[in-house]
């Protein structure tokens, strides 16, 4: 009888307390995890480890999580990669899967969703329905700032420049932590 493969996971996530929940509760499920709080440290952990299956948060300080799923799925193509986001938008959403996320959710998820998510086949981002709150000006900035990022290949001086906005300033948008 042969063993089933092992399962490693990577958290990509800078709340550390968020992150050290999602480790304890999937090494309960039979994975083994690992855990990088930024682009950084997820790109040193790729250098000794391929994980089968990844958890990115969308924002990771004044990085955008999407540069990581990028980095983890020209690293492994085939990698089951999950992003959590607290802001929602319909353009990170298609982003994320379009460089290679399998699924896209929104905060708060727990452990269950997010391995619903990885047995997913790729799919319409699940998005919450809009139509009983009205988007709020701090979000639909976001977006807009996250779409310009995308575009621009996550150059933040070239994004400051599309959006008319000196880079410092666009530096400290990305670096504040907000709910929408």
């Amino acid at each position: 009888m042969s063993e089933a493969p092992e399962r490693l996971l990577l958290i990509v996530e800078d709340d550390e307390a968020f992150a050290r929940t999602l480790k304890r509760s999937f090494e309960r499920r039979g994975y083994r995890v690992l855990h990088a709080a930024d682009a950084g440290q997820a790109r040193t952990l790729l250098q000794a480890e391929t994980p089968s299956h990844a958890v990115v948060d969308l924002k990771l300080g004044s990085e955008s999580g999407l540069t990581v799923v990028q980095l983890l799925h020209q690293q492994q193509p085939e990698m089951m990669i999950v992003v959590l986001t607290g802001f929602a938008s319909i353009a990170t959403a298609v982003e994320a899967i379009k460089l290679g996320a399998c699924n896209y959710l929104v905060k708060p998820s727990n452990t269950d969703d997010i391995e619903a998510a990885f047995s997913n086949e790729p799919a319409e981002p699940q998005l919450p329905a809009t139509a009983t709150r009205p988007t709020s000006i701090k979000t639909l900035e976001m977006e807009r700032i996250h779409e310009v990022l995308a575009e621009t290949g996550f150059n933040i001086s070239e994004t400051a420049r599309r959006l008319g906005m000196h880079r410092r300033t666009l530096a400290r948008k990305l670096a504040k932590r907000w709910v929408p």
